[in-house]
C-alpha cells in the first residue's frame, strides 16, 4: 500500500509541445503531395514531439514499500530512491530558466514537469536531487513519515 501517491500534470508541456504537434501537422496539410520529402521530415518531427508529449505529460510520485519513486508520463522514464538512503528533505523553488524534464541544476539532477516548486532531497552519500512537486509540504511530510517506520 502506498503511503503517499500524487500525479502531477505537465501543463505547460502539454501546452507547448501540443501547440508544436498542431502547427507541424498544420504545416503538412498545407504542403500537401507537392514535397514528399518535407512531408516525411515534418512527419518524423510530428512523431518525435508526440513521443515526448507521451513521455512528459505528467510526474507520478510514489512512496511505497521502503521506496520513493519517480515516473515520468507512461512509465518508460523512472527514478526510484531507498527511504533509508535520504537524509534530509527540504522544499525549494527552483528557477525559470532551469526548465522542466530531466536537467542538472545546482541542486542536482531536477524531475520536473510544471512549475517552480520543489523538494530537495539529500542522501546519505552526500548526491542531491530536485524533484518538482505542486504539494511540497506533504511530499515532506510523506518522506519523513515513511522514513521514521523503515
Amino acid at each position: 500500500m502506498a503511503t503517499y501517491n500524487h500525479t502531477q500534470p505537465g501543463n505547460a508541456s502539454r501546452f507547448s509541445l501540443g501547440a508544436l504537434f498542431v502547427l507541424v501537422i498544420f504545416a503538412t496539410v498545407m504542403l500537401g503531395p507537392r514535397d514528399p520529402e518535407a512531408i516525411r521530415v515534418f512527419g518524423v518531427i510530428a512523431l518525435l514531439l508526440f513521443a515526448v508529449l507521451l513521455m512528459f505529460h505528467s510526474l507520478t510520485v510514489e512512496i511505497a514499500r521502503g521506496y520513493l519513486r519517480l515516473k515520468f508520463g507512461l512509465g518508460l522514464i523512472r527514478k526510484s530512491f531507498r527511504i533509508k538512503e535520504i537524509e534530509h528533505a527540504e522544499p525549494i523553488r527552483t528557477r525559470w530558466w532551469y526548465g522542466w524534464g530531466i536537467r542538472l541544476t545546482p541542486y542536482g539532477w531536477l524531475f520536473s514537469v510544471s512549475g517552480f516548486d520543489a523538494v530537495k532531497i539529500t542522501l546519505r552519500n552526500g548526491r542531491h536531487y530536485a524533484i518538482g512537486t505542486d504539494e511540497p509540504d506533504k511530499l515532506i511530510a510523506a518522506i519523513e513519515a515513511a522514513g521514521r517506520y523503515s
